[in-house]
């Protein structure tokens, strides 16, 4: 004969795997519950318990019982991850998406992709949308702007009180205590500076974006780099320009001419950032490196193709979107917890950097 509390478990159960209940939607109060099954408090509560033993609800103090994050494995449904980029067909991305495709597809999992486009409000219709229609079981995002004030940060953690967890990749907003998989930009900014350094360089600028998170990590590596040396940080030498103002670099070639005129040696937020550079001093008929050194951060095709191939921070962005979706999938489908994976960044040294004096115990090779 089944028990009481074992009732309540088979009508939550039926509810789960019917569609009636979906992640995060609250359950009936222990109130309801005892006047439905007409029994004790006591026995709603051995019901809850067993439940969440099996992973399918979560207690929050104060609020009540919610179905969890889990209710994919018991309805047999696939569970749908959502990835959400700035870009998906250019620079990086298309790397990072290969990386999460090849494990989410390995766990049996299905891929969403939306797109930002670096655009807070691309980003705000999609978050809103995710939360309306409940229709992914978790959620791996690229930031937005993350340098600047974001209206959005609200609407993940709503993601997260209906049950859904999150992930960035890439970049990550520093105001939400949400988990991260990207690489260390503090030090890939003083990983840059300080193989200009190594290599003789003192005049060295910079060229970093204003609205990006990552910009303001990297800058800080960079000066973590020259104050080491004591090499002063001279900000007429130093760039901030926004992501509307990377693409358009070379319609405003005479002022990145003007500011490193006194460089002998510049450190760029990215590879594009870089390749830009390179393209604006050549055309100037000014030799790379020759008459200026350039590092850039990512290790992306642009490092490899451009006209002076160049020396790069590598970014290991396909092993960032393996660990972002392995996680998703362990959170998703075992009950695992998301956590903060940073991965240190290895330079790749090839022409774009010309040594004037290596430092005791460096080489170039």
């Amino acid at each position: 004969m089944q028990k009481k509390y074992e009732k309540i478990v088979s009508w939550v159960s039926d509810e789960i795997t019917g569609g009636n209940l979906k992640q995060g939607d609250r359950l009936p109060s222990e109130n309801s519950l005892m006047e439905r099954f007409e029994v004790s408090r006591q026995t709603v509560r051995r019901a809850m318990e067993e439940l969440a033993g099996r992973g399918m609800v979560e207690s929050r103090r104060g609020s009540g019982t919610y179905v969890s994050v889990n209710t994919r494995r018991y309805t047999g449904r696939e569970p749908r991850v959502a990835v959400m980029l700035t870009y998906v067909d250019t620079y990086i991305f298309p790397s990072i998406i290969r990386g999460i495709e090849a494990v989410l597809s390995e766990e049996g999992c299905a891929l969403q992709i939306a797109v930002t486009d670096n655009s807070v409000e691309k980003e705000r219709r999609l978050l809103k949308e995710f939360i309306r229609s409940r229709s992914i079981d978790g959620l791996i995002a690229e930031t937005v702007k993350s340098g600047l004030p974001n209206p959005n940060l609200e609407l993940y953690v709503q993601l997260e009180r209906q049950g859904i967890p999150v992930l960035f990749v890439n970049s990550f907003y520093r105001e939400l205590d949400i988990s991260h998989v990207g690489m260390n930009d503090y030090k890939a900014g003083y990983v840059a500076a300080r193989h200009l350094i190594d290599c003789g360089h003192t005049q060295i600028g910079g060229i970093f974006k204003s609205d990006d998170g990552q910009g303001h990590l990297r800058y800080a590596g960079y000066t973590e780099a020259l104050m080491e040396e004591d090499i002063p940080i001279r900000s007429e030498n130093i760039l901030w320009i926004d992501s509307e103002e990377m693409r358009d670099m070379e319609e405003e070639s005479n002022k990145f001419l003007k500011r490193l005129k006194k460089c002998t040696a510049c450190v760029c937020y990215n590879d594009e950032t870089a390749y830009r550079l390179v393209s604006i001093f050549r055309k100037e008929g000014r030799i790379i490196p020759d008459e200026l050194s350039v590092v850039g951060i990512d290790d992306s095709g642009l490092a490899r193709f451009c006209s002076v191939p160049l020396t790069s921070v590598k970014n290991p962005v396909e092993e960032l979107g393996k660990t972002a979706a392995g996680q998703m999938a362990e959170c998703i489908c075992k009950n695992g917890e998301l956590r903060t994976v940073e991965f240190e960044p290895e330079l790749v040294m090839r022409s774009s950097v010309k040594i004037l004096r290596e430092m005791p115990g460096y080489s170039s090779v």
